[in-house]
C-alpha cells in the first residue's frame, strides 16, 4: 500500500464537496444496484420450478449479456451522449426482467429475458468514471476513483437484501420488477444531471478497435481479468468453507467482511497521492499479498478477519488500473475503455467462480489456492504494463 501524502488530507471532502458528486454517486449506486440484487433475483424465480443447474444457466445468461454489451453501449456513448444511451439500455433491460417475471417459468423466455436484461444494463459506471476529470480537479481524480470504488462495495450489500425484501412482500417475481425500478430510477437521477446532459465525448480518430488497439491497454485488460477471477473465486470457496463448518449462512457474513474491507481500502485510499504509472505493479502486489493468510483456513472469526484484509487492496488496484488506462488510451475512447475494465471484470469473475469449484471438491486449502495464484499472474501482467509503458517513453 503506498504512503499516504500529508498535503492531501481533505481529499475526500474536497470530492464530496464539489457540486453534482454526491448527487452522481447516489443514483449511480442506485442504478448499478441491479448488478448485485439481479443475480440473486433471477435465481431465486428460477429456482421455483428448475434445478440449481437450470437457475445458474439463467444468471449466466444475464452475466454474459452484461459482459458483451458493457463496450459496445459505451462505445455509442463516446461518440454520442450519455442519456440517450442510459435511457433506452435501461428500457432494454426493463423490458428483460419483465418477461423472465412473467415467463411462467418458462426456461426459453427466461434465457432470454436474462440476456435481454443484461445487455441492456446502462452503462453508468463507465459513465461515471468518464466524468470525473471534468468534475474535480486533476489532483482529485485518484481520489474520486477511490471513493467511487468504495462506495460501490455497499451495492453488493444492500442488492441481496433489496431482493429479499421484494421477494418477502410479494414474491419471486417482485424481485426481478425491483431491479428494473431501482434501475430506472438510477438512469432518471443521473441523467437529470445538467454535467452528464452537457457532457460529450473528446473527439479523436475512431479505430474499430477502439482502445484495444495500445498493447499496454490489452495488458490492462488481461491483468484485470485475472483480477477479477481472484474475487470471484471467493464466493465458490467461502461457500464451500461455511457448509464444511456447518453453517451456510457463514457465507453471506464472511463475503461482507470482504465488501466491507474494501470499503475501508477505497475511503483510505482517497488520502493517498496518486502515483505514477509504478503505482500499478505495487498495488497488484499488495492485491495478490492478501490472499495468501487465507490458505491458513482458520477459525470463522479469524477467517473473517483475513477476508476484510483481503479486501483492503482491491479499490488501490483497481483505482490504478483507471489511472493507467486513462493515460494509454486514445482520445474520445474513454467511456468505452472503462467499459472493456468492467466486462474483464466481470467476465474473470465468472472464470474464477467457473475454476474453483472443482478445486474446492477437492478440498478447501485448494480452493483458497486459485486466488494468490490468479492475483499473482495478475501482477505479472501489471508489471508488463509498466515495463512496455516505459519502453515507449521518449
Amino acid at each position: 500500500m503506498p504512503a499516504v501524502a500529508s498535503t492531501q488530507p481533505s481529499a475526500l471532502k474536497s470530492v464530496l464537496r464539489t457540486t453534482y458528486v454526491r448527487r452522481l454517486l447516489v443514483f449511480s449506486q442506485i442504478g448499478r444496484l441491479p448488478m448485485a440484487a439481479a443475480p440473486l433475483a433471477l435465481l431465486l424465480f428460477a429456482r421455483e420450478e428448475h434445478g440449481l443447474a437450470l437457475a445458474g444457466l439463467v444468471v449466466a445468461a444475464y452475466t454474459v449479456g452484461m459482459a458483451i454489451s458493457a463496450p459496445l453501449l459505451a462505445r455509442i456513448v463516446d461518440r454520442w451522449r450519455q442519456p440517450p444511451v442510459l435511457w433506452a439500455s435501461a428500457l432494454v433491460s426493463g423490458i428483460g426482467f419483465v418477461a423472465v417475471a412473467v415467463s411462467g417459468h418458462g426456461l426459453p423466455v427466461m434465457i432470454a429475458g436474462a440476456v435481454l436484461a443484461g445487455f441492456g444494463t446502462p452503462p453508468l459506471e463507465a459513465c461515471l468514471r468518464a466524468l470525473w476529470p471534468i468534475l474535480v480537479p486533476a489532483d482529485r481524480v485518484a481520489a474520486a476513483y477511490s471513493l467511487d470504488l468504495a462506495v460501490q462495495e455497499v451495492i453488493y450489500v444492500t442488492g441481496p437484501l433489496v431482493t429479499l425484501g421484494a421477494i418477502g412482500l410479494a414474491g419471486p417475481a417482485a424481485g426481478l420488477l425491483a431491479a428494473a425500478v431501482f434501475q430506472l430510477a438510477g438512469v432518471a437521477g443521473f441523467t437529470l444531471t445538467p454535467v452528464v446532459r452537457t457532457w460529450r465525448g473528446e473527439a479523436g480518430e475512431r479505430h474499430w478497435a477502439g482502445p484495444l488497439r495500445v498493447p499496454g491497454f490489452v495488458l490492462i485488460v488481461a491483468g484485470v481479468i485475472c483480477a477479477g477471477a481472484a474475487v470471484g473465486s471467493l464466493p465458490v470457496v467461502v461457500t464451500g468453507y461455511a457448509e464444511a463448518a456447518g453453517n451456510r449462512s457463514l457465507s453471506g457474513w464472511l463475503l461482507a467482511a470482504q465488501a466491507a474491507g474494501a470499503l475501508a481500502g477505497g475511503l483510505l485510499y482517497t488520502r493517498a497521492a496518486p502515483g505514477g504509472p509504478g503505482r500499478l505493479p505495487l498495488t497488484a502486489v499488495a492485491f495478490a499479498a492478501g490472499y495468501v493468510p487465507l490458505l491458513l483456513v482458520p477459525e470463522p472469526v479469524p477467517m473473517a478477519v483475513l477476508l476484510a484484509l483481503s479486501g483492503l487492496s482491491l479499490p488501490p488496484l483497481l483505482t490504478a488500473v483507471f489511472l493507467s488506462a486513462d493515460r494509454l488510451t486514445p482520445a474520445g475512447t474513454a467511456v468505452e475503455a472503462f467499459a472493456w475494465i468492467i466486462t474483464a471484470f466481470t467476465v474473470g469473475s465468472a472464470a474464477g467462480a467457473a475454476l474453483t469449484g472443482p478445486l474446492v471438491s477437492g478440498g478447501i486449502r485448494y480452493g483458497f489456492a486459485f486466488a494468490p495464484v490468479a492475483a499473482a499472474l495478475a501482477v505479472v501482467a501489471m508489471a508488463a504494463v509498466t515495463v512496455s509503458t516505459a519502453a515507449r517513453r521518449p
